[in-house]
């Protein structure tokens, strides 16, 4: 592992995703824009992006003591991917249900006989604390040897006082340890827990009442969320349960229109949410209602994928002058996997985007859904060094196009390869 201060790569065969500091996402036929380098070097200096440039301008070195050159020839750099949408703290997992999908069962179906988040908070209450940390950095690991370089993280699989606290408190044991920036979303409305099954405005008062100021009390959350769903919570609900949210400080997102259209977008855009997520059943009246807000649209390409929903209309929202963010909604149950590269090339081949449009997507609008952007999400001075270098390949686009293919020679975090 590098752990020199100072870092001079040259030869880059294509710098990618370079944005000056003021980008913070990009919309519309912006997404079709990928600024890049041909031929260039990357400075790193303490963990930070220093500067950038053309082989052509290559600067001299002399200044530089106890400095590290690497030759990248052949190899492109990509800033990591901000994975703006993940629920890796959970225990065990859920292959069974795989089975009962492809033998006809429905997600529904599936919740009704004590699966589905059911079954997740079932095996979370029966684990430790520790043992939920060690469980989530083997995916935190993975997802890093993968390119990501910023992850949110939710609850959601505890649904009582005690365990939702375990989770948040997992979440920032992982975030303490600053591996990469992780910001951290309390999902108590994810579902109904048995023992308020009859009682959901009980479960929404324990919510609010309950969870919400001791949450605030050890700071453990940045943003709050709802599933937004029929059989789960409604639009004023989820309402109910954002605003509480707010009066302690947390931002607003939401899991919305995934599996039906039931108002979870306009619910989000009404209280500020900074992205609404999913999008399956996304209307033209909700993305008119996104054109005037400041909310992130996010995309999770996985999900859709593994449970054979409808896309979500990435393509309309783009062509409508939208930003669209991709993440990975790695969890047990609709999207085991946290693969951003997969989820690129899900977006080129099912979505019908461009390479430039799901790179953007992944990167500094991903970045932008977790309020990361000024830190993470392009090649940019003054940002953390987290980046990637590729095997030597022709361009970016073979990086979706190649959708089996380990294309990551090497991740850095803070300057620092891993």
């Amino acid at each position: 592992m590098s752990t020199k201060n100072k870092l001079l790569i040259k030869n880059i065969k294509s710098l990618v995703q370079v944005r000056d500091a003021s980008c913070l996402k990009v919309s519309g036929t912006e997404m079709k824009i990928l600024p890049c380098i041909e031929n260039a070097w990357l400075a790193i200096d303490n963990g930070i992006i220093a500067d950038y440039g053309s082989m052509d301008d290559f600067p001299g070195i002399e200044n530089w003591k106890d400095l590290e050159i690497i030759d990248c020839d052949g190899k492109l750099i990509l800033p990591c991917y901000a994975d703006s949408h993940t629920h890796i703290v959970y225990a065990g997992n859920r292959e069974g249900e795989f089975v009962d999908r492809i033998n006809g069962l429905t997600y529904e179906e599936i919740f009704e006989r004590g699966g589905g988040i059911l079954n997740s908070v079932k095996r979370l209450n029966e684990a430790s604390e520790d043992e939920l940390v060690e469980q989530a950095m083997v995916r935190l690991h993975e997802v890093i040897s993968q390119g990501t370089g910023s992850i949110e993280i939710k609850s959601g699989y505890g649904l009582s006082v005690q365990s939702e606290l375990k989770m948040l408190r997992v979440i920032k044991r992982i975030k303490d340890l600053n591996l990469i920036p992780v910001k951290a979303t309390f999902l108590g409305a994810h579902a109904l827990p048995l023992e308020y099954k009859n009682d959901k405005q009980g479960y929404i008062n324990l919510i609010i009442n309950d969870m919400l100021p001791k949450i605030a009390e050890e700071k453990l959350a940045d943003y709050i969320d709802v599933f937004c769903e029929q059989n789960y919570f409604t639009a004023d609900e989820t309402i109910m349960i954002l605003e509480a949210g707010k009066k302690h400080g947390l931002i607003p997102k939401v899991h919305a229109e995934q599996l039906s259209n039931t108002g979870g977008i306009q619910a989000g855009v009404k209280c500020g949410a900074i992205s609404v997520d999913h999008l399956e059943f996304c209307s033209n009246e909700d993305i008119e209602v996104l054109k005037n807000s400041n909310t992130m649209p996010t995309v999770l390409p996985g999900a859709a994928f593994f449970l054979s929903l409808p896309l979500p209309p990435a393509r309309k929202m783009i062509d409508a002058g939208l930003a669209i963010a991709f993440a990975s909604d790695f969890n047990p149950g609709s999207s085991p996997s946290g693969n951003m590269n997969l989820m690129m090339s899900l977006g080129c081949v099912q979505y019908k985007l461009t390479p430039e449009e799901v790179i953007n997507a992944s990167t500094i609008n991903s970045a932008y859904a977790m309020n990361l952007s000024n830190e993470v999400g392009s090649i940019t001075i003054g940002k953390k060094a987290n980046f990637f270098i590729t095997k030597p390949i022709s361009s970016y686009a073979f990086i979706p196009y190649s959708f089996g293919s380990n294309l990551i020679e090497s991740v850095y975090l803070n300057g620092i390869k891993q």
